[in-house]
Protein backbone atom coordinates (compact mmCIF):
# COMPACT_ATOMS: atom_id res chain seq x y z
CA UNK A 1 0.00 0.00 0.00
CA UNK A 2 1.40 3.33 -0.73
CA UNK A 3 1.24 6.70 1.62
CA UNK A 4 -1.81 7.95 -0.20
CA UNK A 5 -3.85 5.00 -0.28
CA UNK A 6 -2.49 4.56 3.67
CA UNK A 7 -3.69 7.93 4.31
CA UNK A 8 -7.18 7.39 2.76
CA UNK A 9 -7.47 3.99 4.66
CA UNK A 10 -6.74 5.14 7.71
CA UNK A 11 -9.29 7.96 7.12
CA UNK A 12 -12.06 5.82 6.05
CA UNK A 13 -11.07 3.39 9.08
CA UNK A 14 -11.25 6.46 11.41
CA UNK A 15 -13.69 8.71 10.53
CA UNK A 16 -17.06 8.21 12.25
CA UNK A 17 -19.71 10.15 11.90
CA UNK A 18 -22.90 10.31 14.46
CA UNK A 19 -23.23 12.31 18.10
CA UNK A 20 -19.98 12.35 20.31
CA UNK A 21 -18.79 13.93 23.38
CA UNK A 22 -15.72 15.28 23.01
CA UNK A 23 -13.22 15.88 25.99
CA UNK A 24 -14.53 19.36 25.31
CA UNK A 25 -17.35 18.52 26.82
CA UNK A 26 -18.62 19.57 23.41
CA UNK A 27 -21.00 17.55 21.47
CA UNK A 28 -19.82 17.05 17.61
CA UNK A 29 -20.76 15.28 15.01
CA UNK A 30 -17.55 13.75 13.77
CA UNK A 31 -14.47 11.85 15.11
CA UNK A 32 -11.77 10.57 14.39
CA UNK A 33 -11.19 7.12 16.02
CA UNK A 34 -7.37 6.29 15.95
CA UNK A 35 -7.75 3.14 17.62
CA UNK A 36 -9.76 1.55 14.83
CA UNK A 37 -6.84 2.17 12.29
CA UNK A 38 -4.05 1.29 15.68
CA UNK A 39 -6.55 -2.52 15.78
CA UNK A 40 -6.47 -2.88 12.02
CA UNK A 41 -3.19 -5.37 11.23
CA UNK A 42 -3.13 -4.28 7.60
CA UNK A 43 -3.02 -0.54 8.60
CA UNK A 44 -1.00 -1.25 11.56
CA UNK A 45 1.49 -2.60 9.48
CA UNK A 46 1.49 -0.44 6.18
CA UNK A 47 2.06 2.56 9.14
CA UNK A 48 5.04 0.56 10.72
CA UNK A 49 6.79 0.32 7.04
CA UNK A 50 6.00 4.19 6.47
CA UNK A 51 7.28 4.79 9.65
CA UNK A 52 10.74 2.89 9.04
CA UNK A 53 11.49 4.79 6.47
CA UNK A 54 11.16 8.20 8.91
CA UNK A 55 13.23 6.36 11.42
CA UNK A 56 16.67 8.30 12.36
CA UNK A 57 19.49 5.73 11.85
CA UNK A 58 20.72 6.15 14.94
CA UNK A 59 17.81 4.82 16.95
CA UNK A 60 18.75 2.21 19.66
CA UNK A 61 15.32 1.65 20.91
CA UNK A 62 12.36 2.74 20.42
CA UNK A 63 9.93 4.10 23.01
CA UNK A 64 5.92 3.84 22.41
CA UNK A 65 3.91 6.13 24.66
CA UNK A 66 0.54 4.58 26.81
CA UNK A 67 -1.71 3.35 25.05
CA UNK A 68 -1.51 4.90 21.32
CA UNK A 69 2.00 5.27 20.81
CA UNK A 70 2.34 1.22 21.91
CA UNK A 71 0.75 -0.59 19.14
CA UNK A 72 2.70 1.71 16.63
CA UNK A 73 6.06 1.16 18.75
CA UNK A 74 5.38 -2.36 18.30
CA UNK A 75 4.68 -2.81 14.72
CA UNK A 76 7.93 -1.01 14.41
CA UNK A 77 9.73 -3.00 16.45
CA UNK A 78 8.79 -6.03 14.56
CA UNK A 79 9.38 -4.34 11.24
CA UNK A 80 12.79 -2.99 12.05
CA UNK A 81 13.99 -5.78 14.49
CA UNK A 82 14.81 -2.81 16.94
CA UNK A 83 13.72 -3.59 20.70
CA UNK A 84 10.70 -1.54 22.37
CA UNK A 85 10.25 -0.10 25.51
CA UNK A 86 6.22 0.63 27.09
CA UNK A 87 5.94 3.41 28.84
CA UNK A 88 3.74 4.33 31.67
CA UNK A 89 2.47 8.05 32.40
CA UNK A 90 4.19 7.25 35.59
CA UNK A 91 6.13 4.56 37.27
CA UNK A 92 4.00 1.69 38.36
CA UNK A 93 4.14 1.58 42.54
CA UNK A 94 4.75 -2.10 42.81
CA UNK A 95 6.82 -4.60 41.78
CA UNK A 96 9.92 -3.07 39.51
CA UNK A 97 8.40 0.16 39.63
CA UNK A 98 9.21 0.89 36.11
CA UNK A 99 7.86 3.66 34.07
CA UNK A 100 9.56 2.57 30.96
CA UNK A 101 8.66 -1.85 30.65
CA UNK A 102 11.45 -3.62 28.82
CA UNK A 103 15.12 -3.36 27.52
CA UNK A 104 17.66 -1.22 29.68
CA UNK A 105 17.17 2.44 27.95
CA UNK A 106 20.33 4.13 29.93
CA UNK A 107 22.65 5.40 27.48
CA UNK A 108 20.79 4.75 24.68
CA UNK A 109 19.27 6.50 21.64
CA UNK A 110 15.72 6.05 21.83
CA UNK A 111 12.81 7.48 19.66
CA UNK A 112 9.33 8.11 21.12
CA UNK A 113 6.40 7.11 19.34
CA UNK A 114 3.37 8.21 19.43
CA UNK A 115 -0.41 7.76 17.42
CA UNK A 116 -1.43 11.24 17.31
CA UNK A 117 0.12 14.32 18.65
CA UNK A 118 -1.79 17.84 19.19
CA UNK A 119 -0.10 19.71 22.18
CA UNK A 120 3.11 17.26 22.74
CA UNK A 121 2.32 17.38 27.08
CA UNK A 122 2.12 13.61 27.47
CA UNK A 123 5.64 13.57 25.31
CA UNK A 124 7.44 16.37 26.79
CA UNK A 125 6.67 14.84 30.56
CA UNK A 126 7.45 10.66 29.27
CA UNK A 127 10.74 12.53 27.52
CA UNK A 128 11.57 14.19 30.86
CA UNK A 129 11.08 11.05 32.64
CA UNK A 130 13.20 9.38 30.19
CA UNK A 131 16.08 11.42 30.23
CA UNK A 132 16.03 11.33 33.89
CA UNK A 133 16.56 7.36 33.42
CA UNK A 134 19.84 8.19 31.13
CA UNK A 135 17.64 8.02 27.76
CA UNK A 136 19.22 9.81 25.21
CA UNK A 137 16.37 11.56 23.02
CA UNK A 138 16.17 13.78 20.35
CA UNK A 139 12.92 12.35 17.70
CA UNK A 140 9.42 11.75 17.67
CA UNK A 141 7.67 10.13 15.68
CA UNK A 142 4.11 9.73 15.05
CA UNK A 143 1.15 9.15 12.60
CA UNK A 144 -0.59 12.15 12.82
CA UNK A 145 0.10 15.67 13.84
CA UNK A 146 -2.89 17.95 14.50
CA UNK A 147 -2.21 21.00 14.37
CA UNK A 148 1.14 23.19 15.08
CA UNK A 149 0.99 23.40 18.79
CA UNK A 150 2.72 20.23 19.56
CA UNK A 151 5.46 20.31 17.07
CA UNK A 152 6.67 24.13 18.68
CA UNK A 153 5.89 22.34 22.22
CA UNK A 154 8.17 19.58 21.34
CA UNK A 155 10.85 21.63 19.72
CA UNK A 156 10.84 23.95 23.23
CA UNK A 157 12.49 20.71 24.67
CA UNK A 158 14.47 20.08 22.18
CA UNK A 159 12.44 17.06 20.40
CA UNK A 160 11.82 17.04 16.60
CA UNK A 161 8.59 15.80 15.45
CA UNK A 162 8.49 13.81 12.46
CA UNK A 163 4.59 13.27 11.29
CA UNK A 164 4.00 10.23 8.69
CA UNK A 165 0.77 12.72 8.17
CA UNK A 166 -0.83 16.04 8.99
CA UNK A 167 -4.61 16.66 9.36
CA UNK A 168 -6.15 20.03 8.40
CA UNK A 169 -7.17 22.90 10.45
CA UNK A 170 -10.78 21.44 10.89
CA UNK A 171 -11.44 19.61 13.57
CA UNK A 172 -11.53 16.28 11.92
CA UNK A 173 -11.17 16.32 7.76
CA UNK A 174 -8.84 14.42 5.83
CA UNK A 175 -5.63 14.06 6.19
CA UNK A 176 -3.00 15.84 4.21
Amino acid sequence: MNKQKLEKAIYAAAHLTGSFKLRSGQVSNQYFDKFQFESNPKLLSAIAKELTALLPQDTEIIAGIELGGIPIATALSLATGLPVVFVRKEAKTYGTCKLAEGVDIRGKRVCIIEDVVTTGGQIRLSAKALAGYGAKLDAVLCVIERGQSGRTNLEQDGLTLVSLFQMGQAEVRTLQ
